[in-house]
Parts: structure tokens; sequence; C-alpha cells
């Protein structure tokens, strides 16, 4: 078993009465386990972001250094979000 480090925080009201109505709840045994909970999913996110960053941005960075006459410009995608976001709203109006 791993060994147990004392901390002391100190957090706004808003989230220790949050805290505090999760405990009450009956979703965690105490407010330790709600820290634990949340640095658990902090953890996740940050692993998330970081395979993302690996799997889709690295690679799309290096795809744009190998050959940066591929890139649109700012007005090609603002202009292609436009088109996008139109054709969304017009197939709205129709289904509605």
């Amino acid at each position: 078993m791993s060994t147990v480090e004392k901390r002391t925080v100190s957090l706004p009201a808003d989230q220790a009465r949050y805290m505090d109505e999760l405990v009450a709840g009956g979703g965690y045994a105490s407010a330790s386990e709600v820290v634990r909970a949340g640095l658990r999913a902090l953890r996740e996110r940050d692993a998330a972001v970081e395979r993302w960053l690996h799997d889709e941005v690295a690679p799309v960075y290096d795809a744009m250094q190998a050959d940066p006459g591929r890139a649109i410009s700012a007005d090609q995608v603002g202009a292609a979000l436009q088109a996008h976001h139109a054709a969304r709203l017009k197939a709205g109006r129709r289904g509605a």
C-alpha cells in the first residue's frame, strides 16, 4: 500500500460547498476521496492532451513543415467555416 502524505488546501466557498455536497450525497466517502478523484481526472485529461499532441498535432505540423504549399489561408478557412455553418442552418430549417 502506498504511503499517504497529508496536504492542506484552501478552496473558494463554492468549491468547498460542492465537495461537501458530493460527500453528503454518498458519491464519495470523504473530502480526500473527492480530491483524489479530481486529480485522477486531471491526470487522464493531461494524458489525453499529450496523446492528441503526439498522435495528431505533431504529424500535421511535420507535414506542413515538409510541404508548406499545402497550407490554406485564414480567409479560406473562414470562408469554408461560413459555408459549412450556412449549410447546417439551411439543413436545420428543412428538418424543422
